[in-house]
């Protein structure tokens, strides 16, 4: 055998991406602006319900629908906007309710509007829009929800209510 041949099996690919508790809860706690991506006026569907917990816990949500956006709708109360761009203030966490595939493009539109974390619910996997996010410096959840994570991890609510 040559010795110059290497007989290891090196990993050619990313390890699956996995949640950090530290990770998730800085990003329910020091989050306080968050777009909520797929927002529906409908209330038997998650996002609607997600962001009615996300208010009640004393964050400040801006729904993203571009159809309910052009119909001049809101959502729990609160101004609809078509996209990431359309929000007026910084955004800290994008909470993402697409389909996996659709996720990608959420996410590149986090990086690009300077979002500090994205938040891919359950059942959203995707794990190149993940790469992409952490190497731009982004904090990440995937496949996860808050409604199970806020009390899991014993955060009540953005820390800035105590703190001011």
């Amino acid at each position: 055998q040559d010795s110059s041949e290497c007989i290891c099996n090196y990993r050619t690919t990313m390890p699956p991406f996995r949640n950090n508790d530290a990770v998730l809860k800085r990003m329910l706690s020091k989050s306080n602006n968050i777009a909520l991506v797929g927002a529906s006026k409908n209330s038997t569907r998650a996002s609607y319900e997600i962001m009615g917990l996300l208010l009640n816990h004393g964050y400040t949500v801006f729904p993203v629908n571009p159809i309910l956006a052009n119909q001049g709708e809101t959502v729990h109360d609160q101004k609809v906007y078509a996209s990431l761009k359309d929000i007026p203030v910084p955004i800290d966490m994008v909470d993402i309710f697409r389909n996996s595939e659709a996720a990608g493009g959420v996410v590149d539109e986090a990086i690009a509007i300077g979002a500090k974390g994205v938040w891919l619910q359950e059942g959203v996997i995707n794990e190149e829009a993940v790469t992409r996010a952490q190497k731009a410096g982004l904090d990440v959840a995937m496949d996860v929800c808050p409604y199970h994570e806020l009390p899991r991890l014993g955060v009540t609510g953005p820390d800035e209510l105590s703190e001011e």
